[in-house]
């Protein structure tokens, strides 16, 4: 059985990031149904300060009671994903390279996954029939604020309920035209793959 501790930044993300890492499971290992916990909630203010990551990271090692690997996932926001995140996983793997941690940075916002796949989420969640994902869904400072314009006047677009409801819907296949979210797919089969070999 493969498990994987999740180190988040926000509320939304700790219901959605183990919903997306068993839905790709399903994708890339069929038949793998993987033990996602513990899941960590820390803010990215909090987290990208010397010493934090390395604090959460030893904490779900020693959560996760066993073997097992370990995914940070965080929003890039204005930080360049290719610079950012590396130094986030030498600092990662320094500390617990027994968990083979995998660090991915969504480039500006977890919720551009969604608008790359915007057309699989029509009709969700207060969403029009009729919506086009935008050409550059990782460039659009806001994405979250995108979803909500496109949602009925009196609706509001909630992280905690409408960010985990998206990622069991959307489109896996059309947000992979995002750079970012094939960097989440490879980390992914990476950390199943390093706890399938472990395991066996």
């Amino acid at each position: 059985m493969s498990r994987i501790a999740c180190i988040v930044e926000g509320h939304g993300e700790a219901e959605a990031v183990p919903l997306l890492v068993r839905r790709l499971a399903a994708e890339l290992r069929p038949g793998c149904v993987p033990t996602i916990r513990p899941v960590l909630r820390i803010p990215r203010s909090k987290l990208v300060k010397e010493g934090e990551l390395e604090r959460a990271v030893e904490l779900a090692a020693r959560k996760m009671e066993g073997p097992g690997a370990i995914l940070v996932l965080l929003d890039a926001e204005d930080d360049c994903p290719a610079l950012l995140g590396p130094q986030l996983l030498r600092r990662a793997a320094t500390c617990r390279p027994d968990k083979n941690p995998a660090v991915v940075l969504a480039k500006r916002e977890f919720e551009s996954w969604f608008l790359a796949a915007a057309e699989s989420l029509r009709g969700r969640r207060g969403l029009p029939q009729d919506l086009h994902a935008p050409e550059q869904p990782e460039e659009i400072r806001g994405a979250k604020e995108w979803l909500e314009r496109h949602m009925p006047p009196h609706v509001r677009y909630s992280e905690t309920l409408d960010q985990p409801a998206f990622a069991a819907l959307f489109d896996l296949g059309a947000a992979r035209r995002t750079d970012s979210f094939m960097k989440c797919c490879r980390e992914v089969a990476r950390l199943l793959a390093f706890e399938a070999d472990t395991s066996d």
